[in-house]
């Protein structure tokens, strides 16, 4: 069965940066556009960032923008979320997701178990 599994999550202070990698199994997403959710305590999930399967263009969430960069390597069948200047608002889990779709916001057909980012402040 198709697999996506996150890494790279973990306890850091704010200003820190932390990699976050998804491997996925079962099934190639090298033709599908990729992407990254999170979800805080007691809010709804959200959309991080998308990247399609052309590479270009890259969408990202407001709130991180300028900090968070979104990448893919479809030889792995792996993408990527590399976050710079991390805030205690970024506090969440974060879901890697496969074959996204917009349809009034941003969803998708595939997501990981996700990793627990925790910025300190």
């Amino acid at each position: 069965q198709v697999q996506l599994v996150e890494s790279g999550g973990g306890l850091v202070q704010t200003g820190d940066s932390l990699r976050l990698s998804c491997v996925a199994s079962g099934r190639a997403f090298t033709r599908d556009s990729l992407g990254w959710f999170r979800q805080a305590p007691g809010k709804e999930r959200e959309f991080v960032a998308i990247i399609p399967y052309s590479g270009h263009p890259l969408y990202y969430a407001n709130s991180v923008k300028g900090r968070f960069t979104i990448s893919r390597d479809n030889a792995k069948n792996s993408w990527y979320l590399q976050m710079n200047s991390l805030k205690p608002e970024d506090t969440a889990v974060y879901y890697c997701a496969g074959e996204t779709w917009n349809l009034r916001g941003w969803g998708a057909n595939y997501w990981g178990q996700g990793t627990q980012v925790t910025v300190s402040s």
